[in-house]
């Protein structure tokens, strides 16, 4: 029997599986089989990398779109976290808000953080 375990997605790995990037493989390696949570920044992130791909390539708007459109079919698990604490974490580790609210869940759930973000990977591993 195998048991899932939790795991928290950030909007670096997350855009690399929705919009098809080069690094899809390593992260759907991470994920399958996992259930998934990400703070409801992630959202609004997302959101801002669909913006990104649009204005980076205007005529590939319908596909990029599309793609946004079907990665909300992923089930993740959205939850709030103190923001707080989320300061807080920020502030001694040299982070953003935003990213410190991953860390922030992924150490509240007692689960792996997946992220593509070399600054936020290599602060997930520091106390």
């Amino acid at each position: 029997m195998k048991i899932v375990t939790d795991k928290v997605i950030d909007a670096s790995a997350f855009a690399a599986v929705a919009f098809a990037e080069p690094k899809m493989p390593i992260v759907e390696q991470l994920i399958i089989g996992h259930g998934l949570f990400a703070p409801y920044v992630f959202k609004s992130e997302l959101a801002n990398v669909c913006v990104k791909k649009i204005r980076a390539e205007p005529r590939q708007r319908s596909t990029i779109l599309a793609l946004f459109s079907a990665a909300w079919d992923t089930p993740i698990n959205f939850a709030d976290v103190d923001p707080i604490e989320v300061v807080t974490l920020a502030g001694r580790l040299g982070l953003s808000g935003y990213d410190a609210s991953y860390l922030w869940l992924a150490r509240h759930l007692g689960a792996e953080l997946v992220t593509l973000d070399e600054k936020l990977g290599k602060a997930s591993k520091r106390p």
